[in-house]
């Protein structure tokens, strides 16, 4: 059976925001698999990466496209929705459904284009949690997701610690590092730099910054990508040619792939949400400069599994090393397993049987020790 997810859409009147401001009305979209249990204790939050969106798993009816974690996500999958109520949102900021900056602002008509309010992870776990609450689910399961999605995860962890039974980060942290900033920025100036973006007002226009944004995720892909990875998939291979044509033409495997990779995204994705979102990652400090990480987990009672990947230079396992020891530190069930891969950053996507493993297993002894509780 050929299973395709409806996408629901759910209106708030407002959200208040970390830099002060807020937005009113807030919509969300969402996608749910499986069924809630009377007791409402299977309910399992995924958290989608950077430039995920609801459609976490079955097949899109409007792409013929399987979801970012279909792999994960399903019946006998890791996420068993013949046992679990799992819901994916699409983050605020995004464009796929939920409010962002290609959304009408109601006071003018028009888009919000750069009017829209700079958000934070924060923000985005905190109108989750009112989705949460909209679907009368007192305490969830779980929360788990890969790279931005973790960093959601960990937030969920914090800010609602009541509410959340257990914790996946995986490939993820609990900071951005210099280097996590300053790749995010170049792909940032990118496209502010493409003429076409015209400071974000471009919706009204048949000219967006496509090729700024596609330079912005040529930039991305790479480092989700591994030297070993790489190496393995293009090497030094011509396309379509024996002899270097000295020109500037795709002439590598590796540049034609890139090319069509930023290409494919200016389809799918909104260049102002490029900027909003990984703002936001690079705002996100568990700690908010306090430094204590430890001390942040102070007030958590949720039990973790945290997965870093070896080849992962993005995201590299010290940042999810640091983590554990932070929780340890606090006596807080930890378990932790760095995963051998040469995939890079998206093995989390990619190379899933034996993280599946791992979460088949933590998301039983958790179901078990709540209905314990």
């Amino acid at each position: 059976m050929i299973f395709h997810p409806e996408t629901h859409y759910v209106r708030f009147a407002s959200l208040a925001l970390d830099c002060g401001a807020a937005l009113a009305p807030v919509d969300v979209a969402y996608q749910a698999y499986g069924r809630l249990n009377a007791a409402r204790s299977n309910a399992i939050l995924i958290l989608h990466a950077f430039s995920g969106d609801a459609h976490a798993a079955g097949i899109n009816p409007q792409t013929g496209k399987p979801g970012w974690w279909d792999s994960m996500i399903g019946p006998g999958r890791a996420f068993d929705t013949d046992r679990y109520y799992v819901v994916c949102s699409n983050v605020l900021g995004g464009c796929r459904g939920t409010t962002g900056p290609s959304s009408i602002n109601p006071a003018t008509g028009q888009p919000y284009a750069m009017t829209f309010p700079v958000i934070t992870i924060g923000d985005m776990v905190r109108l989750q949690k009112m989705l949460v609450d909209q679907l009368g689910i007192e305490r969830l399961l779980a929360v788990a997701g890969g790279s931005m999605g973790g960093m959601q995860a960990l937030q969920w962890a914090v800010s609602y610690p009541d509410r959340v039974a257990g914790v996946i980060p995986i490939a993820a942290t609990a900071r951005h590092s210099a280097q996590q900033i300053a790749f995010n920025e170049v792909g940032r100036q990118a496209i502010i730099a493409d003429p076409d973006w015209n400071e974000g007002n471009y919706y009204a226009t048949d000219r967006k910054p496509a090729r700024g944004l596609a330079v912005a995720r040529m930039v991305g892909h790479i480092t989700y990508m591994s030297d070993t990875s790489m190496r393995e998939k293009f090497g030094r291979r011509l396309r379509a040619k024996e002899k270097y044509g000295y020109d500037f033409s795709a002439e590598f495997e590796v540049e034609s792939y890139l090319r069509y990779r930023g290409s494919e995204f200016v389809n799918r994705f909104d260049a102002n949400s490029y900027l909003y979102i990984t703002k936001a990652m690079d705002y996100f400090d568990l700690t908010n400069g306090s430094h204590s990480l430890a001390g942040v987990f102070a007030r958590v009672q949720a039990r973790f599994l945290v997965l870093s990947f070896t080849s992962d230079w993005l995201y590299p396992s010290y940042q999810s090393q640091e983590i554990v020891r932070a929780l340890r530190s606090r006596n807080l069930d930890v378990a932790y397993c760095e995963l051998p891969s040469a995939y890079g950053h998206d093995a989390f996507l990619v190379e899933v049987e034996e993280q599946a493993e791992l979460v088949r297993g933590f998301l039983a002894r958790t179901l078990r020790m709540q209905a314990a509780a």
